[in-house]
């Protein structure tokens, strides 16, 4: 039975958390004399002056009925960057253990493991940006903690082998982080499906892609109960305002225009594949799932310049591992990718 709080770090199984009256008292309605409020409004015509619910228990029952899991499985953080943090607050102990990621990869888990003084074991994925199993599991001792994999990966844009994540979860006794953040440009289910069946499993999702809502800094990670009492014991006890919570909901409450979206970024990601296909400029456009492309491109770091003094803003990957003359393109409107494909076909 994998229990997460093994791989706890120990001074944090006695932590008490911080605690507000509102975690005693459940009601939405009562005379709200506890947390030093302003109990005659905001200075707007919102009523903004109250702390917001700690837990998102309206939002995280919605988000549950949506993703077909139970609110007890959602955690709710400030981008998906909160709970990769987490993570390594809760089970990484500094200048001891560590972890594994598969560059080239999001940047943010080496990032989270600097600020951490946690250990960052690279393996790096294959020539066609797939998993290298073996070298994972050979990489692991006993003071590896986590393994974070994308997937849709970023920045090459491919859904990794669904069968070699599922190997990694089996064969790892540590904590397994699918990045499912590109998820909804994809045709598979989600691995938040089979939490049950892999209780070492986090998959983390977010409403800044597919939903549109980048600006409001919301993530989400789908774990067991046990992870997300975790997660909780240490997060900031107000971590999402209310005015993020209150605009999600609606956002929620509109789920057909987010297909739309989704949609319409689809066919515009066919169409442009082919135009930058036809681009002598190309040198290759990998395959993707995502709503973005990966594209070698000849004198990629010169492009990239030229681009921007055009104020074509693209990613410019050429110096990461394995994305040599890379660049990251993500799929626009119609109008935003002629403009792209117009600005390329002027370069020399």
């Amino acid at each position: 039975m994998f229990d997460p709080n093994q791989l706890l770090r120990p001074h944090l199984r006695s932590l008490v958390p911080y605690s507000s009256a509102r975690d005693d008292y459940k009601g939405s309605e009562g005379v709200f004399l506890d947390a030093n409020e302003n109990p005659y409004g905001s200075i707007t015509a919102e009523k903004w002056n109250r702390y917001p619910d700690p837990y998102q228990k309206h939002l995280k029952a919605r988000i549950a009925e949506i993703k077909g899991v139970n609110p007890e499985q959602i955690f709710l953080g400030n981008g998906s960057d909160e709970p990769i943090d987490l993570l390594f607050r809760a089970f990484c102990e500094p200048g001891v253990d560590n972890v594994i990621i598969n560059p080239p990869t999001y940047g943010m888990y080496k990032v989270s493991a600097d600020i951490n003084n946690v250990e960052i074991r690279e393996v790096l994925m294959t020539e066609g940006f797939d998993l290298d199993v073996n070298g994972i599991l050979n990489a692991t001792d006993n003071r590896t903690k986590i393994v974070f994999i994308c997937s849709p990966n970023n920045p090459s844009g491919n859904d990794v082998d669904l069968g070699k994540i599922e190997q990694v979860i089996k064969g790892f006794d540590g904590l397994v982080v699918v990045d499912e953040a590109y998820i909804d440009f994809t045709n598979r289910a989600s691995f938040a499906d089979r939490l049950v069946e892999f209780p070492n499993l986090i998959v983390l999702q977010t409403f800044s892609k597919a939903w549109g809502l980048a600006a409001l800094r919301l993530g989400m990670a789908f774990c067991s109960e046990e992870i997300l009492s975790i997660l909780n014991k240490i997060k900031a006890p107000y971590n999402l305002s209310g005015l993020t919570q209150d605009t999600v909901l609606k956002a929620l409450a509109n789920a057909a225009s987010k297909d739309e979206m989704v949609s319409d970024i689809l066919r515009n990601r066919a169409e442009l594949k082919t135009e930058l296909e036809a681009l002598d400029i190309i040198e290759e456009v990998y395959p993707t799932d995502a709503n973005f492309f990966l594209v070698r491109i000849n004198n990629a770091k010169s492009v990239y310049k030229k681009l921007i003094e055009q104020q074509v803003i693209l990613r410019d990957r050429s110096s990461v591992v394995l994305c040599d003359d890379g660049i990251r393109i993500t799929v626009g409107t119609k109008s935003e990718n002629r403009v792209l494909i117009d600005a390329l076909r002027k370069l020399k």
